[in-house]
């Protein structure tokens, strides 16, 4: 099977990525979703702080929600200042929604945040993916495969 092409949204700062999660999972559709922030939030993902490593999204009540997502208090922040592992709301349009919500549900898929970045406006962005996890025997040969497309390159480098 071959992998998925990815879609390329126009990301001027990349501020997190979940580099383990096409290691662990199988992506099959990629979304792009604001993230309804506070002002220190905000701020401290431009400082470049933030991470998504354990984080996930999930639907609930009609709405998409941002889960586990580290966002460490603004350092120069007074008493405003954020919760830094509160769920944040993704905006996305309704049938994007509802799309997320039946693969959920009926094919046992998981949504992955993969980056959060700001775009070409300046809007903070989050990309999400529908993903199937990997079982054992899939990163092995995910691994494999990684490892032969390597010693490929090397081949073909040294004939010239």
């Amino acid at each position: 099977m071959a992998p998925p092409r990815t879609v390329e949204f126009d990301k001027v700062k990349s501020v997190a990525e979940n580099r383990r999660a096409r290691y662990e999972y199988f992506l099959e559709e990629f979304f792009e979703a604001g993230i309804a922030l506070t002002g220190t939030e905000v701020k401290s993902l431009r400082f470049g702080e933030g991470s998504i490593a354990e984080s996930y999204a999930e639907v609930k009540d009609g709405e998409v929600w941002l889960v586990n997502a580290n966002i460490p208090e603004f350092s120069h922040g007074n008493r405003f200042n954020h919760e830094p592992k509160r769920p944040r709301k993704l905006l996305l349009k309704e049938r994007q929604i509802t799309k997320m919500r039946e693969a959920v549900g009926r094919e046992g898929m998981t949504l992955i945040p993969l980056s959060i970045y700001f775009n070409g406006r300046g809007r903070a962005k989050v990309e999400l993916a529908l993903a199937k996890g990997k079982k054992l025997h899939d990163k092995r040969e995910t691994a494999k495969a990684r490892d032969w497309k390597r010693e490929q390159g090397r081949i073909m480098r040294d004939r010239g």
